[in-house]
């Protein structure tokens, strides 16, 4: 499994979950990282991108609002406790696993 996470460097939230992921792959999750810059707006539109971080796993983010324009911005995401700026934990491993179940 290949999972990209798509960032802009100046959001704060990527290396939460990057660290996420690691723990995850830590625990046995068979899955390699790889890391995107996404640097221009005309970059943004071309990829799909809908904020900082974006998780693809498989080339699929499991995450996406189809309301959400593509551009450079931080990414909110709904979690349990509310509005945050990555994914939890448990939703990286319950998105993980529905990849997994579909391939």
């Amino acid at each position: 499994m290949k999972i990209t996470l798509q960032y802009i460097e100046d959001c704060p939230n990527w290396e939460t979950t990057d660290l996420n992921l690691a723990m995850l792959i830590g625990e046995g999750v068979d899955a390699t990282v790889a890391y995107e810059l996404i640097e221009s707006h005309e970059r943004a539109v071309e990829r799909g991108f809908c904020g900082s971080p974006t998780v693809l796993i498989d080339g699929v983010d499991p995450f996406s609002d189809q309301k959400a324009p593509a551009g450079l911005a931080c990414r909110i995401y709904l979690t349990e406790h509310g509005p945050a700026g990555t994914p939890t934990i448990a939703q990286l491993r319950e998105a993980i696993t529905a990849a997994k179940t579909r391939s």
